[in-house]
């Protein structure tokens, strides 16, 4: 199980991610997870597959906003100018 923490580790990271989390600090986290119980240790690899895939999420979601960050601010100008003008309604929580 160990194994497979380190090759998770390894996939799941970039070459500049690779960079920032040295060899050291993973054989560091590989040796502590090798001192637990079986059990334990799945139970471990388990919450890091979870929160790597949750990471995995937050910077997908970080390059998308990214990538639209002109057309955001874009929009936003267009309704502040759309209220600006009057031509904007309140929304109705109600009718959604």
């Amino acid at each position: 199980m160990v194994t497979d923490l380190l090759a998770l580790a390894t996939a799941a990271s970039t070459s500049r991610e690779r960079a920032a989390m040295s060899s050291p600090a993973i054989t560091t986290v590989v040796k502590m997870l090798e001192s637990l119980p079986e059990v334990v240790q799945d139970h471990v690899v388990e919450h890091l597959y979870e929160y790597l895939a949750d990471l995995q999420d937050e910077l997908q979601w970080d390059a998308v906003v990214k990538a639209t960050q002109p057309q955001l601010v874009a929009a936003a100008r267009r309704a502040k100018q759309a209220i600006a003008q009057g031509q904007a309604t309140p929304l109705d929580y109600d009718k959604l």
